[in-house]
């Protein structure tokens, strides 16, 4: 049996007006999008005026909300129900469209032209390492300060580690504040010639090792790019650290969410430690797609016993074989209880809620509302509910 674990009222998370962001992290394929979309549901059918930011490429986000598609703008949900006073849209994160838009408000505009313009800057602001997970903290910053919404809830990126999101604004200040782009920085700042003069022959290798390894055009591209952009840099660390305070903020809360897998869960396990590290709010663990039978009482091992004892007598085949598949799933509900226990032993104070697994995908604001009421607590069947009221106000 697994250590009893504090449960996680999430009914109270969002439902206490301080909560001001909801950041749903994991690492990928655990369940982020449907939770974070799910909390929504749940906030802005309690009273709160809700937006959720999704990463989610896939766009299921905008499936399960009845929408056709999701861009950069916040867009209404409708069916919801506002009887409470609330209100929802919803939004995916277009990286490309909002590194433009940080480009445009701050950058001169002939300056911000030649950025926008520039080959080294498309290439980067699409495909550069980390890029995806600074522009979700830039959004997040950029729709906290409009303060339209009183609750913002994040998606993040389905990166390969859930610390990416983290760690974007320190690899980003580490990229600018690196001595390659010093170095390319140089010229423009002191004046080309004499620049190039006081560093001799040494930037002259150097520059020509990169000529050979990139080519001119793209090193030329480069070196405009930086020249564009040199103003703009202090920008970029003052608006991820300010993200980052608020992310350590009272008015944060963090959910864990983890498959009742060893992989999911040792990377929920390192970002609950890295939460603690960085003093940042943890609201509790999210235990998705848990896996449970509506006979517990009966073992795998008797349900084995049973199925072998029906074989002999070569009736009852039908019975046999759901006395196998049960055995099954309580094989896999123990390894899973198994799993939590480690997780539970290892932080003992995170409280967890368990998400039972679900017969298929959630693709309507009905499968949002079991989800979100199995997310509060109250385990439901398997089948959603197809009534559309709304939960009991939350705190």
């Amino acid at each position: 049996m697994s250590p009893a674990a504090p449960r996680l009222d999430l009914d109270k998370a969002i439902g206490d007006p301080n909560t001001r962001i909801v950041v749903c992290c994991g690492s990928g394929g655990v369940g982020k999008t449907t939770t974070a979309a799910a909390l929504a549901v749940r906030a802005a059918e309690a009273g709160r005026t809700v937006v959720v930011l999704t990463i989610d490429p896939a766009r299921r986000l905008a499936q399960s909300m009845g929408l056709t598609a999701l861009d950069n703008t916040p867009r209404v949900v409708t069916g919801i129900d506002t009887s409470a006073g609330g209100q929802l849209h919803a939004m995916m994160l277009d990286m490309k469209r909002t590194f433009d838009e940080v480009v445009l408000d701050h950058a001169a505009p002939g300056r911000a032209k030649a950025i926008l313009e520039n080959p080294f800057y498309q290439s980067l602001s699409s495909s550069f390492a980390g890029t995806q997970e600074y522009m979700a903290m830039e959004k997040l910053g950029q729709l906290r300060a409009q303060g339209t919404w009183d609750l913002i809830i994040v998606d993040t990126p389905p990166s390969r580690s859930a610390l990416d999101f983290l760690d974007a604004p320190q690899r980003l200040g580490s990229f600018l504040d690196g001595r390659f782009i010093r170095i390319l920085m140089g010229p423009a700042r002191q004046g080309s010639r004499a620049y190039l003069k006081a560093l001799g022959a040494g930037f002259g290798a150097f520059t020509g090792m990169l000529t050979k390894i990139l080519g001119a055009q793209v090193l030329k591209d480069m070196q405009t790019f930086v020249a564009a952009l040199d103003t703009m840099f202090g920008g970029f660390r003052e608006r991820a650290e300010t993200t980052y305070r608020l992310l350590q903020a009272p008015g944060t809360a963090f959910v864990v969410v983890a498959a009742p897998e060893r992989d999911a869960l040792r990377e929920a396990s390192y970002f609950v430690e890295r939460l603690g590290e960085e003093r940042m709010p943890l609201a509790g663990l999210v235990l998705n797609r848990v896996h449970t039978s509506a006979a517990p009482a009966l073992s795998a091992e008797r349900a084995l016993v049973g199925a072998e004892t029906l074989d002999e007598s070569g009736e009852h085949t039908v019975a046999a074989g759901l006395l196998r598949l049960h055995a099954d799933l309580m094989r896999l509900h123990t390894r899973e209880q198994h799993l939590r226990g480690r997780f539970t032993a290892a932080h003992p104070k995170v409280p967890v809620v368990d998400v039972p697994a679900q017969p298929g995908d959630v693709h309507d604001l009905a499968g949002l509302r079991a989800i979100g009421a199995a997310l509060a607590g109250q385990i439901q069947p398997s089948r959603p509910d197809k009534r559309k009221g709304p939960p009991a106000r939350a705190g």
